[in-house]
C-alpha cells in the first residue's frame, strides 16, 4: 500500500508557493510495540502552520525540510500493538498531512464517532474550540455584561468566541469579516449584534460605528489595523487577548506596531498573548459546557470541506486567504 504525504521542500519567503512543497509517495509504515497505525479521515489546516514553515525560533519547532509535516487529524485505527486501543477505534492525533500515520498510543486520543461527527473533534469540539473558550474566558477575563469585539469572526475560532460571549451574557458582540456574505452569517446565524466587512472601509471608522460605547474585550485573530482600532475603542480596564495575527504572517518586513499604545495608560487596559497548549486543564470544563450547546444547536458551527490529500496544500493556502467559513477541513 502507498502512503501519500506532504513534505516541506523549501522555506517560503512571503506567501507560500506550490514549489515549496511536494506530495510524496512512501510505504505505509508498520506499527511497533506500543504503537498504532491510523488511516486518517480528516485533516486540519490552520494559520499557525505558516509559522512552522519558517526557521525562526517560535513556540513550536519548525517543520523539517524534506520531511512530512504535522497537523491535527482524526482517523481510524487499522492496526494496533497497544493496550487500550483496538482496530476500528477512532483517534485524534497530531500526525496529519498524510494518509496513514504510525504513532505511540500515548499520542492518540480516542474519540466517539457516535457522539459527534469526527470532523468536529478538529474544530468546534477540538483545539480551535478550546482556543476560543480559553482565550475569551481565561486570558481576556470575560464577564457578564462585557462588550466584545472579535476579528476574523467568521473563522473557526472567531465564530465560537462571539457565540460563547453571547451565551455567557455579553452586552454586545461585534465581529469583522472579509466579505458581505460572512457579515450576514455573523448577524443572522451566529447572533452577533453587529458586524462589518473590513474591506469596505477603514476598520477604525467601522468599529467606531459598530461599538459607539466602546469595547471591554477584544479577541485578536488578525493584528494590524484591527488591533490599533480596538485599542482606540477600548473602555476602562479593557482586555485584549492576542490569539493570532494572520494579517502579518506572510510579511517579509516587520509590520509596524499600533500607533496608539499610549491609550492603554488612560484605559488601564492590558494586552496578553496566549497559546491553547497552556490551557489544556480547561478541556474537561470546555467539553462539559460547550458540548451540550453544540448538541442542542445553541452554538452553531460551519465547516469548509476540501476533498482529497492532493488538495491539502490548496486548503491551507485558502485559510491564509480567508476562503474558509468556519473550520477548514480536508476529507480523505
Amino acid at each position: 500500500m502507498i502512503n501519500r504525504e506532504w513534505h516541506l521542500q523549501s522555506r517560503p519567503v512571503g506567501w507560500p508557493k506550490p514549489e515549496d512543497f511536494a506530495l510524496v509517495e512512501a510505504e505505509v509504515p508498520t506499527p511497533g510495540e506500543g504503537q498504532v497505525l491510523v488511516r486518517n479521515k480528516y485533516l486540519s489546516v490552520d494559520p499557525y502552520m505558516r509559522g512552522r514553515m519558517s526557521a525562526a525560533k517560535s513556540y513550536a519547532a519548525p517543520f523539517e525540510l524534506g520531511k512530512v509535516m504535522q497537523g491535527g487529524a482524526v482517523g481510524e485505527v487499522v492496526e494496533s500493538n497497544a493496550e487500550g486501543i483496538a482496530a476500528g477505534d477512532h483517534v485524534l492525533h497530531f500526525f496529519g498531512w498524510r494518509e496513514f500515520a504510525v504513532m505511540d498510543a500515548k499520542n492518540a486520543v480516542k474519540v466517539d464517532a457516535a457522539a459527534a461527527p469526527l470532523s468536529t473533534y478538529l474544530g468546534v469540539l477540538g483545539m480551535t474550540g478550546l482556543t476560543a473558550y480559553a482565550g475569551l474566558l481565561r486570558t481576556a477575563s470575560f464577564k457578564e455584561g462585557d462588550s466584545v469585539f472579535v476579528s476574523g469572526a467568521a473563522g473557526a475560532v472567531g465564530s465560537q468566541v462571539g457565540q460563547i460571549a453571547k451565551l455567557k451574557g455579553a452586552s454586545r458582540v461585534i465581529g469583522s469579516a472579509g466579505s458581505d456574505e460572512k457579515v450576514k452569517l455573523l448577524v443572522e446565524e451566529y447572533g452577533f449584534d453587529a458586524a462589518f466587512n473590513y474591506k469596505n472601509g477603514p476598520v477604525a471608522e467601522q468599529l467606531r460605528a459598530a461599538a459607539p460605547d466602546g469595547v471591554d474585550v477584544y479577541f485578536d485573530n488578525v493584528g494590524g489595523d484591527h488591533l490599533e482600532a480596538a485599542i482606540g475603542r477600548l473602555n476602562r480596564d479593557g482586555r485584549i487577548a492576542v490569539c493570532g495575527m494572520i494579517s502579518v504572517y506572510n510579511d517579509t518586513e516587520p509590520a509596524p506596531g499600533p500607533r496608539n499604545l499610549a491609550r492603554l495608560i488612560q484605559t488601564r487596559g492590558r494586552i496578553e498573548g496566549f497559546l491553547v497548549g497552556d490551557h489544556y486543564d480547561l478541556q474537561p470544563q470546555f467539553v462539559a459546557e460547550v458540548g451540550p450547546w453544540v448538541a442542542s444547536g445553541r452554538l452553531k458551527y460551519r465547516e469548509t470541506v476540501v476533498e482529497g490529500i492532493e488538495n491539502n496544500l490548496e486548503a491551507f493556502l485558502g485559510v491564509l486567504r480567508g476562503d474558509n467559513t468556519g473550520k477548514m477541513i480536508v476529507k480523505l
